[in-house]
């Protein structure tokens, strides 16, 4: 049965027959489900929600009114095939958040597990979003961006297509991300600059002083040492040798639009 019985359904929702709803979900007021839409057990809907044809949501999901999800792409290139928006497991997503499918046939965009994703904003098609990130107000996430696991994307920030953000980074408001964010750092200004350690954040996700000290030097090297970029990250291997450095070193050799640098100084150079 696509509704399960144990499903409440206001009687203003319109769910189309083809639509699975799994058991104990709550599905508000004037809430549209389209077809080929799978949403799983214990979900909240709020009056208002509107989830788009194949869209997967999974489970103890709560979706405030006026949220959007599986909207066609922002991509003048598309049109029309079938593509997907997935959202995994205990996420929440705020009043009047939109979310975008993917552009190519049959491409995702995804969303993880257990993230804070806050109102009156947009992540675009074929994002990648990771776990128990926090997305603020108003923030805009275009194309083909990924963050990873537990970043925090403050209220009014920017963020350019095809850019990363790394684990635990931190992205201050109003910043414009037009470059790679490596994890376990902090990022601020008009246009995004690295200004040291997301230590609250490192903090919160259990990293001991010695860990946090680590990164504390690989930050260094990386940024204040006037290094060029592959004699910081061959320093990094060598001196700091943990996973975390481990990590980060991996991240910045995969950017494929260069790494956020500071505006004052001739670090990171890559000749």
């Amino acid at each position: 049965m696509p509704i399960d019985p144990s499903a409440v359904i206001a009687a203003t929702a319109r769910i189309h027959p083809d639509a699975v709803i799994g058991p104990e979900t709550v599905v508000g007021d004037y809430c549209v489900i389209e077809a080929d839409v799978i949403v799983g057990r214990q979900c909240r809907l709020d009056p208002y929600v509107h989830i788009k044809r194949w869209t997967r949501l999974g489970d103890r999901n709560y979706i405030g009114s006026g949220a959007v999800l599986g909207t066609d792409p922002l991509d003048k290139s598309f049109r029309g095939e079938r593509s997907y928006l997935v959202i995994g497991n205990d996420n929440v997503i705020r009043e009047h958040f939109t979310i975008s499918r993917g552009t190519q046939p049959e491409s995702s965009t995804t969303i993880g597990d257990g993230n804070y994703i806050m109102t009156a904003g947009h992540i675009a098609h074929n994002c990648r979003i990771g776990n128990r990130t926090v997305i603020c107000s108003c923030a805009l996430v275009a194309g083909h961006v990924e963050i990873e696991d537990q970043a925090f994307v403050s209220g009014g920030v920017a963020i350019h297509q095809f850019t990363r953000i790394g684990r635990l980074a931190m992205i201050g408001g109003l910043t414009r991300v037009d470059r790679d964010a490596p994890p376990f750092f902090l990022y601020a200004g008009c246009r995004i600059v690295p200004r040291g350690l997301n230590r609250v954040g490192l903090k919160r996700a259990g990293f001991t002083p010695d860990q946090i000290d680590a990164l504390k030097r690989a930050y260094v090297l990386l940024y204040r040492s006037n290094l060029k970029l592959h004699d910081a990250l061959a320093r990094i291997e060598a001196e700091v040798r943990t996973e975390h450095a481990a990590h980060l070193v991996g991240f910045i050799r995969n950017t494929k639009r260069g790494i956020c640098r500071p505006r004052n100084a001739l670090s990171l150079r890559e000749d």
